[in-house]
């Protein structure tokens, strides 16, 4: 009997896992789930009340097909409060996903000043394209060495510009996310991701069907540790922000959790630079964005299951050297 693909084992441990958590047994493959799931989340800071509602419904209906012919339709409603039992999501070491998100800032800076170089020379006085990216280095406060590296690989043989790409993304549960990409060989590029989205269950959607649920703006990430809630929004108003997001609440949250949440400063590309000038004249720790980040316009709630398989889709995206980030709307 020749070996199962890790896509078809997958899919055969999920509808293992559905039928164990109540889904009818009786019906032989193949079977059909449709999901849907609505979510409102606000997360706005007032110096009044930081309270957060949410309220989460979700419909699970199991269709047994036999030619062509349902046989048996099950609806389950189930509702649930916000954010139960979701440590379970959580990725262990957070110091490695620290330095891993690092290091993809340094990557993509590094390759933006590649291509910046090949188009415009490694002058940043005559090249205002180079010049701006090492501006936005010094910002996000990557090392000299990594930007002087960068200008003398440009003039390489063989080096070719980067060009900057989006894929979009379809994830368990309803899941959306967003792949950012910055490649000097596209099909190699393409081809890998689509290898990693199908052998993890995700599915590849067309141009414009994701993206237009997030928005792209800069932010930056405080600590909650660092910063008094009511002083942070004072600072961050007056400083040009649009909006202080504050982190999800969980029920099962341990105080090492509490300690590593942070506050979400959010901003257009004109005030960030003030903003992250006035954190620092104000003595506040701060992690700045990789250049732009991608939020979604609403946030939605999947089961633990959906978003332990969407967190291990992301790692995944994100072990490829050509992907910079990988932005999703699950909360």
């Amino acid at each position: 009997m020749g070996s199962l693909s890790s896509s078809s084992m997958r899919a055969f441990g999920s509808i293992l896992h559905r039928f164990s958590n109540g889904f009818s047994s009786k019906c032989p493959i193949p079977i059909s789930f449709a999901v849907k799931r609505n979510c409102l989340l606000s997360r706005k800071l007032s110096s009044l009340s930081a309270i957060s509602t949410c309220t989460s419904s979700s419909l699970y209906e199991s269709k047994c097909i036999d030619n062509n012919n349902v046989l048996q339709v099950r609806k389950l409603w189930t509702f649930s409060p916000l954010c139960m039992g979701r440590r379970s999501s959580k990725i262990a070491g957070r110091k490695g996903a620290q330095d891993a998100k690092k290091a993809k800032l340094y990557s993509r800076i590094g390759k933006e000043v590649v291509s910046a170089v090949k188009k415009g020379g490694p002058s940043p006085i005559s090249n205002m394209t180079l010049a701006a990216v090492l501006e936005k280095a010094k910002e996000l406060d990557v090392p000299k060495e990594i930007l002087d590296r960068n200008i003398k690989r440009a003039s390489e043989k063989g080096q070719e510009a980067y060009i900057e790409k989006i894929y979009e993304v379809y994830g368990y549960g309803g899941a959306s996310m967003v792949v950012e990409v910055s490649t000097d060989k596209i099909n190699r590029s393409v081809a890998k991701i689509r290898e990693v989205v199908k052998d993890y269950g995700g599915k590849m959607a067309d141009s414009g069907s994701v993206m237009f649920k997030f928005r792209r703006v800069r932010v930056v990430n405080v600590k909650v540790t660092d910063v008094d809630k009511d002083q942070l929004l004072v600072i961050a108003l007056d400083a040009g922000a649009e909006d202080v997001i504050e982190p999800p609440v969980y029920e099962d949250e341990t105080e090492e959790d509490r300690l590593e949440s942070q506050y979400k400063i959010v901003s257009s590309s004109d005030n960030y630079t003030a903003i992250l000038s006035k954190l620092r004249e104000e003595g506040i720790k701060f992690e700045p964005d990789n250049g732009s980040e991608l939020l979604p316009l609403t946030a939605i709630e999947v089961d633990d299951e959906a978003m332990d398989l969407n967190k291990e889709l992301m790692s995944k995206l994100l072990e490829l050297d050509d992907v910079d980030a990988v932005y999703t709307d699950q909360l």
